[in-house]
C-alpha cells in the first residue's frame, strides 16, 4: 500500500516533463519567441534601435501566442511565457521610443 502513495517524480511532479513523443512546430516556435523576445529587449535599451526592437517584439508576441495555441506540454509553454513577455516589454519599449514606422515614413 505504501507504493500507491508514493509520487511518481518523472511525469507529476517535474515542471519540465515531457510526454516523450517529437513536437517540431511548438519547438520551433519556443525557440523562435524566446530569440525574438530576447532581441527586442535587447535592442530596446538604446533609443536609437526602436525600429528592431518594437518589429522584434511584434513579431515575437505573434509567433508566441500561436505556439500557446498549439503547444502541448507544460514546458513548451513556460518557454513560451517568458519568451512572450520578453518580446512584449521590448515590444512597447521600441513604441515609446518611436515605434514601427517612426522616423521612416513622414
Amino acid at each position: 500500500m505504501a507504493q500507491a502513495m508514493r509520487p511518481n517524480s518523472t511525469t507529476a511532479g517535474s515542471l519540465f516533463a515531457t510526454d516523450g513523443k517529437s513536437h517540431p512546430l511548438p519547438d520551433t516556435l519556443l525557440g523562435v519567441t524566446v530569440v525574438l523576445g530576447a532581441i527586442a529587449i535587447i535592442t530596446s535599451i538604446g533609443s536609437g534601435l526602436h525600429l528592431l526592437s518594437s518589429w522584434a517584439g511584434l513579431v515575437g508576441i505573434l509567433t508566441g501566442a500561436y505556439g500557446q495555441f498549439v503547444s502541448e506540454t507544460t514546458r513548451e509553454r513556460f518557454g513560451l511565457i517568458l519568451g512572450l513577455g520578453a518580446s512584449a516589454v521590448g515590444f512597447f519599449i521600441g513604441m515609446a521610443h518611436g515605434g514601427l514606422f517612426g522616423g521612416v515614413i513622414g
